[in-house]
């Protein structure tokens, strides 16, 4: 029995799981070639991804030399997935609302705003948005697949 890829999520499928989803897995690239991955909160919308980060990471260091950036969502639970490929733009200066509607995502409004002052002043040269606009997307739903279905036992 030979396996390929399970079945994809519908446009309104990713849209729906790119929402409910709390952490995206960014890769960039290190100056060696190697991969660097890091797990960030984000705010989907508008068929674009927004991340905020502190200005002193190795993932700023890495997309502002080179801005082609891959990024994965999964739910292993329920085996569905996207992987989205795109450029990052980075932004030192953006707007505050942009930043308090990315944490009301993971907290009430009041926290959001607490937690997205905090960290513009917090972190160690400030923080960076991250907006990614995908150039390609590819999903997966294995719930669908009709040869294993992944919620069953063995």
């Amino acid at each position: 029995m030979s396996y390929t890829q399970p079945p994809p999520l519908t446009e309104d499928e990713i849209f729906s799981f790119l929402k409910e989803q709390k952490t995206a897995k960014i890769c960039s690239l290190n100056m060696d070639g190697t991969v660097h991955v890091t797990s960030l909160w984000y705010l989907y919308n508008d068929a674009e991804m927004i991340m905020l980060t502190p200005a002193a990471t190795r993932k700023v260091r890495n997309l502002s030399r080179n801005n082609t950036v891959t990024v994965f969502v999964d739910d292993p639970e329920t085996g569905r997935g996207v992987l989205i490929w795109g450029k990052a733009k980075l932004e030192r200066k953006y707007s505050f609302r942009d930043s308090i509607a990315l944490y009301e995502k993971y907290m009430p409004l009041r926290q959001a705003a607490r937690f997205a002052r905090e960290m513009s002043t917090v972190a160690k040269g400030g923080a960076v948005m991250i907006t990614i606009k995908p150039e390609r997307i590819v999903s997966f739903d294995k719930t669908k697949d009709k040869v294993l279905k992944f919620s069953e036992e063995p």
